[in-house]
């Protein structure tokens, strides 16, 4: 284990959030992951876990946050464990989504998941990277607000 490692992970974790809260998808998911991934999402979406290409990925995630006016993923409690170039981090989230008034049609505008994530990283040339993510909700408010903000996505 090198000396920065632990902290190298954590920051990984900071830049995956900004990808959604930024909605920036051309540096950073370069930054965050490997090339493939494999994501668990199952918890909160139905579809099963999978193995894709990272741009594959970036677009689901454009796809899916477009309609947000802001997102918010705060991540803490990081538990981190390093094996040579491999480590597993566990840690809480608490990620907020927010709908414009429009799209809520006088409903609740804001879809909340606290749960934890279960994540896998691998060391490369260019540093850590995320080559596995795996979210379990263990609570939801209004998650129906996914398949809102979806359908808006599509309406646009």
């Amino acid at each position: 284990m090198r000396a920065n490692d632990r902290a190298d992970l954590i920051e990984l974790f900071g830049r995956y959030a900004d990808i959604a809260d930024l909605k920036e998808y051309t540096e950073l998911p370069g930054l965050v992951f490997t090339d493939p991934l494999t994501i668990d999402f199952q918890s909160v979406a139905d579809i099963p876990p999978m193995t894709i290409p990272l741009s594959d990925y970036v677009e689901s995630v454009r796809a899916g946050f477009v309609s947000f006016t802001a997102t918010h993923h705060a991540i803490t409690g990081h538990v981190v464990d390093i094996d040579g170039d491999r480590a597993t981090i566990h840690a809480h989230v608490r990620a907020e989504h927010w709908l414009p008034d429009e799209l809520a049609d006088g409903g609740p505008n804001r879809w909340l998941v606290v749960g934890f994530y279960d994540n896998e990283a691998v060391r490369t040339a260019e540093g850590w990277r995320l080559s596995s993510v795996k979210l379990t909700a263990s609570h939801q408010e209004n998650p129906h607000l996914a398949g809102v903000a979806m359908a808006g996505q599509q309406a646009r």
